[in-house]
């Protein structure tokens, strides 16, 4: 147990910018001492002393402002950062190396006991502040949560998923061909050219309606120069399309 809480100082020690020593994560970062008291609530939750693992789960909760089930399963080197708000449940697992912000609930969906009803997060995912997680599926390996996005489904490995309900943004090719070590740390699950998917969608009709246009006045002009229509033969009317407005609406 001890080596795993050296671990996990360690790891806060190497994601967090703010975090100058040892000491400071040890004695100041709530989220650290959720994690070590969860610990220990767990073992009690596993040697069948249930009582007196909520007693601790709820101790931690009071003093640190997570809610962490004993019954939760929590890896290696996962932080927990700033913390206030978040609530982990009963049948939740956080794989290695996870990074959890503030308001984030990994919650549940269903109402039956004996049943998978929370998230599991494999090695390396990042939950960005306030996001929520519900269900029991499975979010993959260095996926990213964005901030305030609601999960209702599988997330793939090394995908994001942003926006309420979330939607999944797939890593392009060249991104695929390197881990989660080799690209960076992810802070709030905020990733560089995360476009949402819908936004995506909304330029391109955008663009195919700019160069439907182009075509009706080529052929506008074309059949004006051949004598077989007039300027109030323009099937468009009204005010002309404008995709430029248009697109810094949809950004």
């Amino acid at each position: 147990m001890f080596a795993r809480l050296r671990e996990d100082a360690a790891s806060v020690l190497a994601r967090d910018p703010a975090a100058r020593s040892m000491l400071e994560v040890i004695s100041c970062y709530p989220g650290f001492h959720a994690v070590a008291m969860h610990r220990v609530g767990n073992w009690f939750w596993r040697h069948e002393w249930r009582l007196l693992a909520r007693w601790v789960s709820q101790f931690s909760r009071f003093m640190t402002g997570i809610e962490i089930h004993p019954a939760a399963r929590i890896g290696r080197r996962v932080f927990i950062d700033h913390g206030m708000g978040v609530v982990i449940g009963e049948t939740a697992e956080v794989g290695d190396d996870c990074t959890i912000y503030q308001g984030v609930t990994l919650g549940g969906t269903s109402l039956y006991r004996g049943v998978k009803r929370h998230p599991t997060l494999e090695a390396g995912v990042v939950v960005g502040a306030g996001a929520k997680v519900l269900g029991g599926f499975t979010v993959g390996r260095g996926a990213k949560i964005g901030s305030n996005a609601v999960v209702v489904k599988p997330v793939p490995s090394e995908a994001t998923a942003v926006g309420n309900p979330a939607r999944i943004i797939e890593p392009d090719a060249k991104t695929r061909e390197h881990s989660p070590e080799v690209q960076g740390f992810s802070a709030y699950g905020v990733t560089r050219n995360m476009d949402d998917p819908l936004v995506k969608a909304v330029h391109a009709l955008l663009d195919h309606a700019t160069q439907q246009d182009k075509r009706i006045d080529t052929l506008m002009a074309r059949l004006k120069a051949a004598g077989l229509c007039a300027e109030s033969d323009d099937p468009r009317e009204g005010k002309p399309f404008d995709h430029d407005y248009l697109s810094k609406i949809v950004d």
